[in-house]
């Protein structure tokens, strides 16, 4: 065997670890129907078939959301599918699940959930550095006629950006 084709290769014999951050569900109603006060990433306690149906993207998080459990987060809810070429080892695709974050976070965060009207609400889920990680939002929700505020402060704020870029082409085009 030549230089290189061996099977002791450490070249070869080793996986990249995964760079970045790569989002895997959204809750994109929670934005609408909570105002956010603070957000915070949390880990998740996974079992094996749960994180290869994680990479495969299958997870839904709209109807999740966060308590107080004997002193410790958890996260109820979250929708992770059963893994495919899973056995008997598959997880429950809804069970609660426990949120990891250091015990000053969480009295924290206890202590703001203790307010009337606070709750915790997941706003994605995403691998982080390879591991899975939920972002949670301490938020207070929204009135209707806040939700219809926001939504008319949005659509006037698109269409000013709209007028903008068709005056800026309308300038550029002129100069020509």
């Amino acid at each position: 065997m030549g230089a290189g084709a061996g099977y002791g290769d450490s070249e070869g014999a080793t996986t990249a670890r995964e760079t970045g951050r790569k989002v895997i569900a959204t809750n994109k109603k929670a934005r609408h129907d909570y105002a956010v006060l603070k957000t915070y990433e949390a880990g998740l306690v996974l079992a094996g078939t749960e994180v290869k149906s994680l990479r495969a993207g299958y997870a839904s998080i709209v109807d999740a959301f966060a308590q107080e459990h004997e002193g410790e987060l958890m996260l109820y809810n979250l929708h992770i599918a059963e893994y495919g070429f899973g056995s008997w080892t598959n997880h429950a695709p809804r069970r609660t699940r426990k949120l990891l974050l250091h015990r000053l976070e969480i009295d924290r965060i206890l202590d703001k959930l203790r307010e009337p009207g606070n709750t915790l609400v997941p706003l994605s889920l995403y691998f982080n550095e390879g591991w899975a990680k939920v972002e949670l939002a301490l938020a207070r929700g929204k009135r209707e006629y806040d939700k219809r505020q926001a939504l008319a402060e949005r659509d006037a704020n698109r269409e000013i950006a709209r007028a903008m870029g068709r005056h800026l082409k309308g300038r550029t085009s002129r100069a020509r």
